[in-house]
């Protein structure tokens, strides 16, 4: 079978899903791997780079004859309306949120693996993109927030006095919060987090950061995700942490909800609270905004505070986004494909999380 790495049509998107090295890997399973000319130039990967490792560097057209079509991100409408009858394709797909999506790809009889949708158990670790890339995310959110913020994260001893270190304050312990709370410790800021799932508690511990309980109405998790919060806890949460909220130099929020907006955290009244010069990095910007003033893809400066709406943070680092994204769907194949041949078995757990049409049938709605 033919795999066709597609270029990625997103605006300002660098990765690529496929790297030259997963390529050789590929191949040596048994698959043929059909790059699209230019595809890997964002992540600094060249098309003679994808030649010497043994695939065929093509135009959009001639990629679109391969059987399995791979990229990153979901596809537009100009891709769905190219496509050929009866493929595969294999990218993030966001499902909840794109049933028209879904559905005109299944009009063309596509068979639709959705990355986002590898369920969240041990035996898919290496499949799970959304991991691999969140980890990336949190660390940039932090070196984001240094390069807005005008002063220092660490301690600094100089004969003209002492720089007291910044303060950190992070929502949302999940993978990229903990990547944000070790490069925050790293890089020397004193670094405070709270989060829904009061198991969470250990693991910033761990890291060094000071964890900010919410007793008595915990709201736990599900599925490897928070669950939505109820407005008591928002509420207990909201007195928690305004204290700590008034004292930071630089806020960090990554809360999501698969399939909704993302939950509001900080709302104009907490923003009055914040310090002049202070920085939020919201990496949930486009789900809406975990702050009441952030908006996607711009800088927003409200009373002092500069609010930081984050577009697609690992693209920021493309070349090893694109390493780990390659890894991902290459442990994926070697699941559904060993031999060269992809074959779908839907009693396996993974292959029944990710599959979301096939054979005409839309098998996952936004339900």
């Amino acid at each position: 079978m033919k795999i066709g790495v597609l270029k990625e049509s997103r605006q300002g998107e660098t990765r690529v899903s496929i790297t030259p090295l997963v390529v050789q890997n590929l191949l040596k399973m048994g698959f043929e791997v059909n790059v699209e000319a230019g595809a890997g130039l964002g992540a600094h990967y060249s098309d003679a780079v994808y030649s010497e490792a043994g695939a065929e560097v093509l135009s959009r057209a001639d990629v679109y004859a391969s059987d399995v079509m791979v990229q990153v991100n979901i596809p537009d409408a100009q891709t769905i309306g190219e496509l050929p009858q009866g493929k595969i394709w294999i990218s993030s797909i966001y499902h909840r949120n794109n049933a028209d999506l879904v559905a005109a790809l299944n009009e063309k009889q596509t068979t639709v693996l959705s990355l986002d949708a590898v369920p969240r158990i041990s035996r898919a670790q290496s499949m799970d993109i959304l991991s691999s890339q969140a980890n990336l995310a949190g660390y940039r959110a932090v070196i984001e927030g240094a390069y807005h913020l005008d002063r220092i994260f660490p301690l600094l001893m100089t004969a003209a006095g002492t720089v007291t270190p910044s303060k950190v304050l992070i929502f949302g312990v999940g993978v990229a919060g903990l990547q944000a709370i070790a490069t925050a410790k790293r890089l020397g800021a004193v670094v405070e987090a709270t989060d829904v799932r009061p198991e969470t508690k250990e693991q910033v511990e761990s890291l060094g950061g000071k964890f900010i309980e919410v007793k008595g109405v915990e709201v736990g998790s599900e599925g490897g995700y928070a669950k939505e919060a109820s407005e008591e806890y928002r509420k207990a949460q909201r007195e928690a942490v305004n204290l700590s909220l008034a004292k930071s130099d630089l806020v960090i929020t990554t809360a999501l909800v698969p399939g909704r907006k993302a939950p509001v955290l900080i709302d104009d009244e907490q923003l009055a609270l914040m310090k002049n010069g202070s920085v939020i990095i919201d990496m949930a910007a486009e789900q809406g905004g975990n702050c009441s003033q952030s908006i996607a893809g711009e800088i927003n400066i409200v009373n002092g505070v500069k609010i930081v709406g984050s577009v697609n943070m690992p693209a920021a680092v493309s070349g090893n986004a694109s390493d780990l994204f390659a890894r991902n769907i290459w442990e994926l194949l070697k699941l559904i494909g060993p031999k060269g041949t992809i074959a779908l078995d839907e009693a396996d757990e993974i292959v029944a999380g990710c599959l979301i049409a096939h054979q005409g049938k839309i098998l996952k709605t936004d339900a």
